[in-house]
């Protein structure tokens, strides 16, 4: 399912029929927006796309006769997609910007009540990545003629309060639309936003629901086609000269990609002055991909769930240069990892918030066009990391390698799997071609030390808000960007479980993506952190109680693959690295939506993926009187010794 990028539309067709000065038409507000939205355009680098690529909508009293009638109005113009959960189709919507490079968007619209709080996880999501959505609820009447009406929250001390202004701080742009006239400058601010490379996120217009029914006199200029330039800011000169200084003073740079990368479409700029300049490249959960696996320069994940490769590096660097990067607590381990003496840090960073992150060297600027212009002004001056270096983080790197084929590797195909050796089938099989979701649980951690990243948008991790229930709707709304791509959704059971609806979403419209659902009976990757901090994996396993009421009683009897069958799906079940061998082989040709499901091992019995190699705050009890939580108390102090504030 594609939607419309080209001007050959029913709406640019009106649009730009002839006007007279003051011409207006008659349409509801709802109607007007709609109209409004498909003339909507971007542009970058001469790639000119639809904005607003299509509407997600579950309909109730707050929208069906406002927003809900105006998409069957014009639903040439505006294609329209069914979802069953408006979480979940606020994931699918950042899916679809995520592989559309931020050049189009969805919208999603809700009643109000709970179909609009069900956005605010979805919302938060989107701003954190910095996604662009827009975000369509109903909302209460704005004219009070029964007040209250159904599903509204009374507020006894503001009565233009509703439960949509929980939608506030996770927007980058709020406005309720009260009257008719108001949506003029609100539908022209929140494109503004959607298209703002440092500003974008998810977009809010409440739209009380009588207003959505409201006629209003429409200047017939509000829907003329309109071409938001999705902006490159070069670096300045001053500052590009303080950035090329650091660099050719430093002994050991180590550059950390970040999601910038990605959003810039940076990634054969970043490999340009890699190569040029033989500084070894790192990656967050957000940048890995930026260069692929195999690249002389890249050393792998960096962080928590980084590579040993990576994380010696970043110890011992004497300038960390940052590419597109938020630093979050997992990049810096919490501020333990940049310990190197003198260590300094070059921020470049589309958005200044970010770029004087760590008291470091600013350069504000697109990644692909400070990258550029780093390459050119280290290139006049020869300027090149030594040799020893180099070759220090490349036998360093395949050291590293070696320990990621013993995890992949399974001596005897008859086995059970371990969750990185189903990791390793799949490694095997993909190409360039496929992509990767994932976005919660041990996963991550795993991705982000062992996958051979193959393509620039292969590796889709969410972990800005780590945010369980991403990965099968955003598996849709990638495959929606991306039609002709095997796209993979990996989830755990726990993250199943949490939001397995939008497969009736997939079935229904033919949307072939391929859930793999790995079993391991409860929340892995807590449970092993709430072992290390004290916890004893109190309440993270999926199991009965025992005796002693915790629950570490049998496995639970459930089903997922029949689960994801009564929704709808094909689903092949492995029980052996042979099996799995097969079904992923089987489910990767399927051309309809396709589940593989396998019970994984636990890393007790046979090898895992590597620890982690570089620490995470996580606070320890102060004062316990079990014993586990004494001695992690004990381990906690230690790493706290060692963080250091960058001033």
């Amino acid at each position: 399912m594609t939607e419309p990028t080209s001007k050959a539309t029913k709406v640019t067709a009106v649009s730009n029929a002839p006007k007279k000065p003051g011409a207006t038409t008659r349409l509801t507000v709802a109607q007007a927006l709609v109209r409004f939205l498909a003339a909507q355009y971007t542009e970058r680098d001469g790639e000119r796309r639809r904005l607003i690529g299509a509407t997600w909508g579950i309909f109730g009293h707050g929208n069906v006769a406002g927003l809900g009638q105006a998409l069957v109005e014009y639903a040439d113009e505006m294609p329209y997609h069914q979802g069953r959960n408006e979480q979940s189709m606020v994931h699918a919507a950042v899916g679809y910007a995520r592989q559309s490079n931020r050049l189009s968007a969805h919208a999603v619209t809700t009643s109000i009540g709970p179909g609009a709080t069900n956005l605010v996880t979805g919302a938060a999501l989107a701003t954190v990545n910095h996604l662009p959505v827009l975000l369509l609820p109903g909302d209460t009447f704005a004219t009070r003629p029964a007040d209250p009406v159904l599903q509204q929250l009374e507020t006894p001390y503001a009565g233009d309060v509703s439960v949509n202004d929980c939608l506030r701080p996770v927007s980058r742009y709020f406005d309720r639309i009260s009257r008719p006239e108001a949506l003029i400058p609100a539908a022209l601010q929140a494109m503004r936003v959607l298209t703002d490379p440092v500003e974008t996120g998810a977009v809010t217009l409440a739209l009380p629901q009588d207003v959505q029914a409201e006629a209003y006199d429409w200047p017939q200029e509000f829907f003329a086609e309109r071409t938001w330039t999705v902006r490159r800011p070069p670096a300045d000169v001053s500052e590009l000269a303080a950035a090329v200084t650091a660099i050719r003073e430093s002994r050991r740079p180590l550059i950390v990609a970040g999601g910038g990368v990605h959003h810039s479409r940076a990634e054969d700029a970043l490999a340009e002055l890699a190569a040029a300049t033989r500084i070894p490249v790192a990656s967050t959960q957000a940048g890995k991909g930026s260069l692929r696996f195999d690249h002389p320069q890249d050393v792998g994940g960096i962080g928590h769930t980084g590579t040993a490769t990576a994380d010696e590096l970043a110890r011992t660097a004497d300038l960390v240069i940052g590419v597109g990067t938020r630093y979050t607590d997992f990049t810096t381990a919490s501020g333990t990892l940049f310990t190197g003496t003198g260590v300094r840090f070059l921020n470049l960073n589309i958005a200044p918030y970010d770029g004087h992150k760590l008291s470091g060297i600013p350069l504000i600027a697109d990644a692909r066009s400070g990258l550029e212009a780093l390459t050119e002004a280290l290139l006049l001056h020869e300027h090149r990391a030594e040799p020893a270096y180099a070759t220090e983080y490349a036998d360093d790197k395949e050291r590293w390698e070696y320990r990621v084929d013993a995890a992949y590797e399974a001596d005897d195909p008859d086995i059970r799997p371990t969750q990185p050796q189903v990791l390793g089938v799949l490694d095997e099989l993909v190409d360039e071609s496929d992509i990767l979701i994932n976005a919660a649980g041990s996963l991550p951690g795993d991705l982000h030390k062992l996958w051979r990243a193959r393509s620039r948008d292969q590796y889709h991790v969410e972990y800005g808000y780590s945010c369980m229930g991403y990965e099968i709707p955003a598996a849709i709304g990638v495959r929606m960007a991306a039609p002709d791509r095997p796209v993979w959704a990996l989830v755990g059971d726990g993250t199943y479980l949490m939001m397995p609806t939008e497969i009736v979403t997939a079935v229904q419209e033919g949307i072939a993506i391929k859930v793999l659902i790995l079993q391991n009976h409860g929340y892995a990757s807590i449970g092993g952190l709430s072992e290390s901090v004290g916890g004893e994996r109190y309440g993270t396993a999926y199991r009965y109680r025992a005796e002693d009421r915790t629950y570490t009683g049998a496995p639970l009897p459930v089903d997922l693959a029949a689960n994801a069958a009564s929704l709808g799906m094909r689903v092949l079940r492995a029980k052996t690295v042979r099996d799995l061998r097969a079904a992923l082989a089987e489910a990767r040709s399927a051309d309809t939506p396709t589940c593989v499901y396998v019970e994984t091992e636990t890393a007790d019995t046979v090898s895992g993926a590597p620890p982690a190699q570089a620490w995470w705050d996580v606070p320890v009890a102060e004062t316990a009187t079990r014993s586990s939580a004494v001695k992690a108390r004990e381990e906690y102090e230690r790493h706290v010794a060692a963080r250091r504030r960058h001033l």
